[in-house]
């Protein structure tokens, strides 16, 4: 059986005791907008139902008008055109045949601008890709000649460090040969000294 609103109107819960339950109120207002949404829906259905009826019901009105007006169309007594209606019919035709030529024109112009856009954009991408391809280039020229220059700079102060290192280990050999020459004669002079020396050991009595 259908749900309908009265049905939720008139519905009715028995009250729980000792146990939890539902606020009472909430459950009143959820079922009144359950009873407006059905009498909605039932309205709506009800108008579906009309419109329906209604177009179903034009059909077979018209087809009945249409043999009580057959009898009349045939007792009528048929029209002669006259000839120079014949020399008016292709003017239809002309008329058709304007806005198919402004349309294959509005066709054309389309085609036209699409071809324009499309060929300013492959010469601005081409543009844009010459630019970066130059710009990238040339930053890749200016680092080579920054790493080329930092290299000479590094190497100018190595050589600069390795002259001073030199010219200070030519002195450090110079000291220890005139240090070696000092320490020899120094040696030399108190071997010399120990020779000259007189014996400290009394003389033997010849008597």
């Amino acid at each position: 059986m259908a749900l309908t609103p009265e049905d939720v109107i008139n519905k009715r819960f028995q009250p729980t005791k000792f146990r939890e339950g539902y606020d009472q109120d909430e459950v009143d207002d959820f079922l009144d907008e359950i009873v407006l949404e059905l009498r909605t829906l039932n309205q709506e259905i009800a108008d579906l139902t009309q419109q329906l009826e209604a177009a179903g019901s034009a059909p077979d009105n018209a087809r009945a008008a249409a043999p009580a007006e057959t009898p009349a169309e045939e007792t009528a007594e048929p029209v002669v055109e006259p000839a120079p209606a014949a020399a008016t019919e292709p003017e239809p035709a002309a008329a058709q045949a304007q806005p198919t030529t402004d349309s294959a024109q509005s066709a054309a112009g389309v085609l036209a601008l699409a071809q324009k856009l499309h060929d300013e954009y492959v010469a601005n991408g081409r543009a844009e890709h010459d630019r970066l391809v130059a710009e990238g280039q040339s930053q890749a020229d200016q680092m080579v000649s920054d790493a080329q220059r930092s290299k000479e700079e590094v190497l100018a102060g190595l050589e600069q460090e390795r002259g001073v290192l030199e010219q200070k280990v030519s002195q450090l050999k110079g000291f220890e040969s005139s240090y070696r020459e000092r320490l020899k004669s120094f040696i030399s002079g108190q071997l010399h000294e120990i020779d000259n020396a007189p014996s400290v050991m009394p003389e033997a009595d010849q008597s």
